[in-house]
């Protein structure tokens, strides 16, 4: 992985998809599926490479946890949408935003599945069955 040299390097899209994959610990085809989702945002070089920032690889690990939560895509690429286009502008405000927001999504979830799980677990019938 490219070790940054400066503070201004961390606001450049410097990282290459093995870079990026190396430090966020997955596979570069699954960076690449990220990024042709729209979830995350590559810049391309003049050669059509893919570079990424650094804020990237955190960002990468947010998409994992929603992906584990039961996100879809799209669910995913919708939460991702508030933050800047251009990822080296990302802010702490825009950490906390996303992270609200998802913790809200999955507690609606867990809200949810709980709902079903009374239903299940409940003396009240499902639906009569007839037994003739």
């Amino acid at each position: 992985m490219r070790v940054l040299s400066s503070p201004e390097q961390a606001t450049q899209a410097s990282l290459t998809v093995r870079d990026l994959a190396a430090a966020a610990g997955i596979a570069a085809s699954a960076v690449r599926f990220y990024d042709d989702n729209g979830l995350l945002a590559s810049v391309r070089t003049a050669g059509n490479q893919r570079r990424f920032y650094p804020i990237d690889a955190c960002l990468v690990k947010i998409i994992r946890v929603a992906q584990r939560a039961g996100l879809s895509v799209a669910e995913i690429r919708a939460l991702m949408a508030h933050l800047p286009r251009q990822r080296g502008d990302v802010t702490v405000a825009d950490f906390g935003r996303l992270r609200a927001q998802l913790e809200a999504d999955v507690r609606e979830r867990i809200a949810a599945l709980t709902n079903v799980l009374d239903d299940l677990t409940s003396e009240r019938k499902l639906c009569d069955v007839s037994t003739e």
